[in-house]
């Protein structure tokens, strides 16, 4: 994680970027990207999409929440251990396993 977001920084640093890459901007370029990967699925079979397409819209939402975890000084790894182990609780093994229901209908 740290070779990936220290590459992230030299690129936006390099550019003089960090000035836009605040939490609000970061958010809203994340959710712009995760659109842009909806669209690679739209109208057709997940087998029919674009792989390359996928790929390259699911690294640019990658790299918006990496951004947006280090300017939020965060821990990626940290967070998402942390909500695997709350999301472990929410969804015992013995009550979700191959059910889709929300946490609060099983």
């Amino acid at each position: 994680m740290d070779d990936v977001i220290n590459r992230l920084r030299q690129f936006r640093d390099d550019r003089d970027w960090k000035q836009f890459h605040n939490p609000k901007d970061l958010a809203l370029a994340l959710s712009i990207e995760s659109s842009e990967l909806l669209e690679a699925f739209l109208w057709k079979s997940a087998e029919d999409a674009d792989i390359e397409k996928v790929k390259e819209e699911l690294a640019d939402v990658f790299a918006f929440a990496f951004l947006m975890a280090d300017a939020c000084d965060l821990d990626v790894k940290q967070i998402v251990m942390e909500k695997i182990e709350k999301n472990e609780k929410k969804y015992p093994v013995e009550k979700a396993r191959g059910t889709a229901k929300k946490y609060t209908e099983l």
